[in-house]
């Protein structure tokens, strides 16, 4: 089989596009900048979040209307089959994905859920005090202390399912003998038959 010159290998295939890569890295570095000024800086800490926001928008989008292995489409499936991806990893032979395997999928999901929960409730909480996109709404004349609440409580929760995420992504790197932060970087997997 002939491959040009910029093809990726034999065996390996370009998995993750650029806007993957670009939004992954960028919500890594907001998420990091929101979480780190919490209490402080509060500009700093709106400008994180309102990126944040953005960046979920356009990963919504291109789920739809991306390329195959962002779609939506591609890794959304139904629970049964997660927790049966999740038995095979307790076997220490999981099916190999050429995308996101189920429980990567449903982690994806999740994120983005959660992600925009602790935004609206950040902008609600700013709202309180007569700032923010939503001040001239109903929410400007609710107590802060509860939106703050939940806001934490949300940034935490996303927090902990990020550690569960990296800690997938180790599991499955080692398991299957590639390094998946470095395909976050250069997009490449190794390239499988279909699964079914």
């Amino acid at each position: 089989m002939h491959h040009s010159s910029n093809s990726p290998g034999p065996d390996k295939t370009v998995v993750w596009d650029i806007y993957i890569r670009i939004f992954h890295w960028s919500l890594v570095s907001f998420f990091i900048i929101a979480y780190v000024t919490e209490d402080d800086w509060l500009y700093l800490h709106s400008f994180a979040g309102y990126s944040i926001t953005g960046l979920l928008i356009f990963r919504l989008f291109w789920g739809l209307i991306g390329t195959r292995y962002a779609r939506f489409s591609s890794f959304v499936t139904h629970p049964r089959k997660v927790l049966g991806y999740v038995k095979t990893l307790f076997s220490g032979h999981p099916k190999h994905y050429t995308g996101h395997n189920p429980a990567g999928g449903i982690m994806i999901l999740l994120l983005i859920i959660f992600l925009l929960l602790t935004a609206v409730t950040g902008m609600a909480t700013l709202a309180t005090e007569g700032l923010g996109p939503l001040a001239n709404t109903f929410l400007a004349s609710m107590s802060d202390d509860w939106f703050e609440d939940i806001h934490e409580a949300l940034a935490n929760l996303v927090l902990l399912l990020i550690g569960v995420h990296i800690a997938g992504v180790v599991v499955s790197s080692v398991l299957h003998r590639e390094n998946l932060i470095r395909a976050m970087f250069d997009g490449r997997k190794a390239a499988q038959q279909e699964e079914s």
